[in-house]
């Protein structure tokens, strides 16, 4: 049997949530279209026959522009130094760049084994994924093209992974999918629904602050929770006409809430303003953006 964890790095929006909720099996991490989606590490454990991988789900590598961003690539380099394996997580889709390569060539410099999941092959005519492999490939890189959406060549991708384990037992009791609370992830689904809704740079200025998070006797969850924005024409939009917008997000968000916890959730939003609240520490601490 072979166990270990797995840091799971690549470029903003390279489909590494998708991939590891496809290969959990179940909802562990928000996803969306849009960069900056994954803001903390989040443990990710697939339970197998042949042992066990802990997955750590890390921020997309991104351009710093404030301190949070700052914060989520702190997260991502410290993750990779501290595991037994790296998974990067290539979006072939969007071509491959020598920046990208020199990406993988720097985390693969790190001395730990480190595979490379070549993402969205669904999406690809075959004759332009073949040169991108043999390039990847001369560069002495293991190579594993995949679909997470199609499920294509996962299987393989997990015996690739297993093979760079060490030998030993479970870390984790098998029933521990991830090491994140429900309460985070109802915080998150209504951060992905955000994400989906609104456009420009509002879902990237947005925290999440879960006030009541309450089981009653009837099996109901009552969820009372903050959007926090960064500006006035912000909370504007969020809201909408007459509530309009705030309305239908929270209602997109109550049925994934509903869905993930199995029982009915009644969900109460507010939104408030805090200037610049990315840039402020202090601020970003009380949201729940911190480094461990």
């Amino acid at each position: 049997m072979r166990s270990g964890t797995v840091a799971v790095i690549g470029k903003a929006n390279a489909g590494k949530s998708t991939l590891l909720n496809v290969l959990v099996g179940e909802k562990v991490a928000i996803v969306s279209p849009k960069p900056q989606t994954t803001r903390d590490r989040i443990l990710c454990v697939l339970n197998r026959a042949e042992g066990q991988i802990a997955f750590v789900d890390t921020p997309g590598l991104y351009r710093q522009r404030n301190a949070l961003t700052d914060l989520m690539m702190r997260t991502t380099e410290t993750a990779s130094k501290d595991v037994d394996a790296i998974l990067f997580v290539h979006d072939g889709h969007a071509g491959l760049r020598e920046d990208d390569v020199g990406l993988m060539k720097k985390y693969a410099a790190l001395g730990v084994p480190m595979l490379v999941a070549y993402t969205k092959i669904d999406l690809m005519p075959p004759e332009k994924i073949l040169p991108d492999l043999r390039a990847l490939s001369a560069e002495g890189l293991e190579v594993y093209p995949v679909s997470a959406r199609r499920g294509k060549n996962l299987k393989q991708l997990e015996e690739g992974i297993f093979a760079m384990l060490p030998e030993g037992d479970p870390l984790y009791p098998e029933d521990i999918v991830s090491d994140r609370s429900e309460r985070f992830m109802v915080a998150e689904l209504m951060r992905e629904k955000i994400l989906l809704k609104y456009d420009k740079e509002i879902p990237h200025g947005v925290a999440i602050v879960v006030n009541t998070f309450e089981k009653k006797e009837n099996g109901v969850y009552e969820v009372n929770l903050d959007i926090v924005c960064e500006k006035k024409n912000h909370k504007a939009i969020l809201i909408g006409k007459q509530g309009a917008a705030l309305k239908e997000t929270a209602s997109f968000a109550r049925e994934s809430m509903e869905k993930f916890l199995g029982a009915k959730v009644f969900l109460t939003v507010y939104v408030k303003v805090r200037e610049d609240w990315r840039d402020k520490p202090s601020l970003m601490k009380e949201y729940g953006y911190f480094e461990e």
